[in-house]
């Protein structure tokens, strides 16, 4: 036992001060998106169907949209393990704009809850509808900001050779690509069980 100890502390020290930031920003997500959930079920959302409010059908368009952002993701690792730095530029764009995509219709969405009388003032387990879906696009954004950054990057190295050599032999742009794909599929996940949640809820 204190031999598993010893390595799991090892492996501890051994992470890159952006891995360890990463990984203990995502535990803390996890338990706020864990705590907000337990309170919404708590807080009678069987109302919904009696007051005939529906799932928003921008939440469900969405969700396809974020499952497809989970696909492009994958293939920015994949890219940058073939050394092909072009595609996986595209792809790491494409997955931006389909975070885009995204956030709009979760904007949309709150429109729908709101013409529906869902709002702040009403039901407590409405108010929850936008407190954890904005929260989630909160994180979100924040990904699509660093994606787009690395975006910017790549597209001046795409240019040199020497650049692109680089890059895509670099432990630390392997690092970068690795925690950007884990913490997107991370959010994919946390939305796929919001979605979940709420679907149950209507």
């Amino acid at each position: 036992m204190k031999d598993n100890q010893q390595t799991w502390f090892q492996k501890l020290e051994n992470l890159h001060p952006y891995q360890t930031m990463v990984y203990l920003g995502m535990i803390g997500s996890g338990l706020i998106f864990l705590f907000l959930t337990v309170a919404f079920l708590a807080s009678g959302y069987g109302g919904f169907p009696s007051m005939g409010i529906k799932l928003p059908k921008s939440f469900v368009i969405s969700t396809f949209v974020i499952m497809l952002s989970g696909y492009t993701v994958s293939n920015v690792s994949l890219y940058f393990r073939e050394e092909r730095l072009r595609k996986l530029k595209n792809n790491l764009f494409t997955t931006f704009l389909l975070g885009v995509i995204f956030t709009v219709l979760q904007f949309v969405g709150w429109l729908e809850l709101k013409q529906m009388g869902v709002d702040f003032r009403g039901l407590p387990s409405g108010s929850f509808l936008y407190v954890l879906s904005g929260i989630h696009v909160f994180h979100l954004v924040g990904a699509m900001i660093f994606g787009l950054i690395m975006v910017l990057q790549y597209s001046r190295r795409e240019k040199d050779q020497v650049g692109q050599l680089i890059t895509l032999t670099n432990p630390f742009e392997k690092m970068r690509i690795s925690l950007f794909a884990t913490y997107w599929h991370f959010m994919d996940l946390i939305w796929l069980i919001l979605f979940l949640v709420f679907v149950l809820s209507f």
